[in-house]
């Protein structure tokens, strides 16, 4: 049976560039919902200052991450104009594929943790 996967990315905000930033945000997932079905969940979050922003996303399978990671490269530079990123999370078992370009990133200083072996827990995609 595939295992969910979480990938949790971390970026602080340039100055002055958080309503910018949101405004990119809502075009881009107004495209990706549709362009990436199998990411099952795409989220952000600010804090509360508006300085950093968090990424998450859940994948049913590794094959759904490699899917998402495939043109990642080329959504992450659009963004980079008002982000730079400050570190990677992945819970679940990524295959190598999924994470290639984070641990190229991972090479250039950004913080990487993997933590590949759940150990129990439920991912309901559709309310009881």
């Amino acid at each position: 049976m595939s295992e969910p996967i979480v990938f949790i990315s971390h970026s602080r905000i340039k100055e002055g560039a958080a309503t910018a930033f949101r405004d990119m945000v809502k075009r881009m997932y107004s495209t990706l919902e549709e362009s990436l079905p199998l990411t099952v969940a795409h989220l952000a979050y600010y804090n509360e200052e508006q300085t950093e922003v968090t990424f998450i996303h859940v994948f049913p399978d590794a094959a759904a991450m490699e899917a998402h990671m495939e043109g990642a490269a080329g959504r992450a530079n659009a963004a980079y104009e008002y982000i730079e990123t400050l570190g990677f999370e992945v819970y679940g078992p990524a295959s190598e594929a999924g994470l290639r370009g984070l641990r190229e990133a991972a090479t250039a200083g950004v913080p990487l943790i993997v933590v590949p072996d759940a150990i129990g827990g439920y991912l309901r995609l559709f309310p009881a």
